[in-house]
């Protein structure tokens, strides 16, 4: 290459910048170098992870009411690089999460089962729920699940988020819509779905960018035996460890029930199927 056509493109390079920082200090929003729009491509995001520990089921008879599990945990993290964001813009990243499909029933023996159900989502009238912390919405918490940028930044911003996520319910030894105490609970089926989405949100036009997309699964079976002392009643079957999350290779864009209320746990319905005679709602939608 001649020296004359590395002295030109020199010239040129300079001749931008210096129109670039100019426009910038005169506060110059018409021209096109101060228009500095985030999107995609200009958003860095590494070390994503993604996982459930590998670890069983946690089953707790400590309680002559209710047994409890706990399962392990979903994990998420990422590393994001945030370019600078203009003057006037604010930008949120973090973790939005919708259930997409949940079958939760809990057996008592010939009497029936009670069953939490998405009364929407189950008869397929939306096609997920939010699974928001019910305050932060769209984001599934606002605490090390999102990081917020308000501009002007004059440099790249980094930082991490993170977010996980679990089961720890409580379930009736007895039939919930009787007086008895009598434990009459012979088995725990649940089989939970979630969408998890990575997103960088302009809070004030509301543009979104999707950034990555998760998909998860937790599943729990418990065979219980109600005629046994407390303490030795209830144990795993099936599958001890749970199917670790996939990483899409596409973005899926966000159903909008998954952006707003209600979330799963006020939408959520607990109802009572009896072998004999119509359903009972035992805890209505918040």
């Amino acid at each position: 290459m001649s020296e004359r056509r590395v002295s030109h493109r020199t010239a040129l390079t300079w001749l931008l910048l210096t129109i670039t920082f100019t426009c910038t200090a005169m506060g110059c929003i018409q021209s096109i170098a101060c228009k500095s729009r985030i999107k995609r491509e200009n958003i860095v995001v590494y070390d994503l992870s993604a996982t459930i520990d590998h670890c069983p089921t946690i089953i707790e008879e400590n309680s002559p009411i209710v047994l409890r599990y706990k399962t392990p945990y979903f994990k998420a993290s990422a590393r994001v690089v945030m370019p600078p964001v203009p003057r006037n813009e604010t930008w949120v990243v973090g973790w939005i999460q919708a259930c997409t499909q949940m079958e939760f029933y809990n057996t008592y023996g010939d009497a029936g089962m009670s069953s939490w159900e998405l009364p929407e989502l189950r008869e397929g009238l939306v096609r997920a729920i939010s699974d928001s912390d019910g305050v932060s919405y769209p984001w599934y918490g606002n605490t090390t699940e999102t990081v917020t940028i308000v501009g002007p930044t004059s440099k790249p911003s980094r930082f991490i988020v993170s977010m996980n996520d679990n089961f720890y319910p409580s379930v009736t030894w007895a039939v919930p819509v009787s007086e008895s105490n009598t434990p009459l609970l012979t088995s725990i089926k649940r089989d939970q779905s979630f969408t998890t989405w990575l997103v960088a949100l302009n809070t004030t036009s509301r543009e979104k960018i999707l950034l990555h997309t998760i998909k998860w699964r937790m599943r729990v079976d418990i065979a219980v035996d109600p005629s046994m002392p407390l303490g030795s009643r209830a144990r795993l079957v099936g599958r001890v460890h749970q199917e670790q999350p996939r990483v899409l290779t596409r973005m899926e864009p966000i159903p909008p029930n998954a952006m707003g209320r209600p979330n799963a746990n006020d939408a959520q319905v607990l109802m009572w199927r009896p072998r004999r005679g119509p359903a009972l709602v035992v805890i209505p939608p918040k």
